[in-house]
């Protein structure tokens, strides 16, 4: 925007030509839809919607750029171009400290070099080891990075093989984890570990609501409690916390920032203890941008330097690259090369040669599972348009945007007089705590942030996630667990697909439906009350709020 000209809205970034219609649904449709899937959000039709908020997992709309580089994708079962152009990729933005240093090899691609020594020299030969991202022999033979097409599968094949060696190294024994805040997935990839999850945050900061709504500076209320952490690790012993786990951004603790400050206390920790810490990094850039904003000293560094910096800190990580990967799929898995987690979860021989490499367990699992290493499930146009979309990330413009619509749906709920938004929003969702938001008055029995998803359905066609008492499984927690839980439901926004009429509609709806909240029905389960990851498909019923 010109500085000699200035106006007091901000100027557009992005502009589409792509106009999808939303069909007019009536309550009657839609509440007969919902008897005949038995009150499951997730199998509702989305074509019956008016706006869909259930995740922004994949449901971005690419940019002209990622859709130009599909046509780039080479879809060879063996070493397809985007294998290397995607490890760098990562390379550039995790490890190189910033634009400066990049060397975005897909621009080879791009411009379609016919220079065989130039592509041999600089995509197919490079030597890289040490790092998160082995390359050439390196990757061969101490294989440590491992594309998966999502986030959930990539926490499979990670917890599968950790498992794995657990079971065998220790027979019978439960071995708790502890994060900042585990999402559902994780925490159900570690139940079926056999072992316990925990997520020690700041409660009693997370539902505080700053004077007039705002606050000067996000406070990072999505941080670990460290203290929480030591006591934990000091209380069930060290040798019984394989992995200590960071979610960047805290996504279960409604979607808040993590600081760097807190990042280097939990490495700290977890370096005293021997603890390899694996980051949940599907929201990198945005958690980066957050610290760009709001902690002292990173205010003039690029949300590349600052990722680098983030990625410095842990042993591996599993990533959904359906969110700030900015593309419709696509995940990985990566340790540090000869790091704490390749030295506590390999053997050795007696005189220190490697006997069983974990990286080549990891490799064995995903390529039995998704395919060749080169690809990991996904097609070669996926990887390409991954690859730009990483960068994309990166881009301060698109990001300070993309938060902005969440303060904006925020305060559009805190100024509705609605109870319980959490304040401020996170990068890439807004969250309600049920329990503030029903005045107290439902107990965890009733499921209650349950019947207020599927009640905004019925009325106005808007889908949310319940991430509180019945996706968390409240009732099958430990008293400890349950004091850990948020009850809350999220609005997630999709990337680049919202318009400010969206969420105004949305606004409006969440105000009418406060105003008349004792009405909302509670829900019960009458199947799969005990099944892993029940939200996705146990069924519900209604029945009665009486508590008026």
């Amino acid at each position: 925007m010109s500085k000699e000209y200035p106006l007091n809205v901000p100027a557009p970034h992005h502009f589409t030509f792509a106009v999808r219609d939303i069909p007019d649904v009536t309550v009657e449709q839609r509440e007969r839809v919902l008897k005949a899937t038995h009150y499951n959000e997730f199998a509702f039709p989305a074509g019956m919607l008016t706006v869909d908020m259930l995740s922004d997992s994949g449901t971005t709309a690419m940019t002209n750029q990622q859709w130009a580089s599909l046509f780039l994708g080479d879809e060879a079962y063996g070493r397809n171009t985007g294998y290397y152009v995607l490890l760098d990729t990562f390379r550039d933005i995790f490890e190189r400290g910033g634009e400066k240093n990049w060397k975005k090899i897909i621009d080879y691609v791009r411009t379609d070099c016919r220079d065989v020594e130039t592509m041999m020299e600089n995509v197919y030969l490079p030597e890289y080891e040490g790092g998160l991202f082995n390359g050439g022999a390196a990757q061969m033979e101490r294989p440590n990075t491992f594309i998966i097409q999502q986030g959930r599968a990539a926490e499979s094949v990670l917890m599968e093989i950790v498992k794995k060696i657990l079971a065998q190294r220790h027979p019978g024994k439960v071995f708790t984890i502890p994060s900042n805040g585990h999402f559902d997935t994780t925490e159900g990839n570690i139940k079926q570990m056999g072992s316990i999850p925990r997520n020690l945050y700041h409660k009693e900061l997370l539902y505080q609501v700053p004077e007039g709504g705002k606050y000067e500076k996000n406070p990072f209320k999505g941080n670990m409690d460290i203290e929480k952490l030591e006591q934990l690790i000091t209380t069930v012993g060290p040798e019984n916390v394989p992995l200590v786990f960071t979610c960047i951004t805290n996504n279960p603790i409604c979607g808040q920032p993590v600081s760097m400050g807190n990042i280097r206390e939990i490495n700290r920790v977890s370096r005293k203890y021997d603890i390899p810490l694996i980051f949940d990094v599907a929201r990198w850039a945005e958690n980066a941008y957050f610290i760009k904003m709001n902690e002292e000293g990173y205010r003039d560094k690029s949300i590349a330097e600052i990722a680098t910096e983030m990625f410095s800190y842990c042993d591996g990580f599993c990533m959904s690259a359906k969110k700030d990967g900015h593309a419709n799929m696509g995940g990985m898995v990566a340790f540090r090369d000869k790091g704490l987690f390749w030295q506590n979860f390999s053997d050795f021989n007696e005189d220190g040669t490697v006997k069983t490499d974990v990286g080549v367990l990891l490799k064995v699992k995903q390529i039995s599972c998704y395919g060749n290493d080169s690809y990991g499930g996904m097609s070669g146009r996926d990887i390409m348009a991954l690859s730009v979309g990483m960068y994309e990330s990166c881009d301060f413009n698109y990001m300070h945007e993309r938060v902005s619509q969440c303060e904006y749906l925020a305060q559009g709920f805190y100024k509705a007089g609605v109870k319980g938004v959490v304040l401020p929003a996170g990068g890439h969702a807004v969250y309600i705590n049920m329990d503030e938001f029903f005045d107290g008055k439902r107990g965890h029995e009733t499921f209650a942030g349950e019947g207020f998803s599927l009640e905004l359905i019925r009325r106005y066609g808007i889908r949310v996630s319940e991430l509180g008492d019945y996706s968390m499984e409240y009732d099958l927690k430990t008293p400890e667990q349950q004091a850990e839980l948020a009850n809350v439901v999220r609005f997630a926004i999709d990337r680049s697909r919202l318009t400010q009429e969206h969420l105004d509609y949305v606004i409006a709806a969440v105000k009418a439906l406060y105003e008349d909240r004792e009405s909302i029905p509670n829900m019960r389960i009458i199947w799969g009350h005990n099944l892993p990851m029940r939200h996705f498909h146990a069924f519900l019923e209604p029945y009665p709020n009486e508590e008026k």
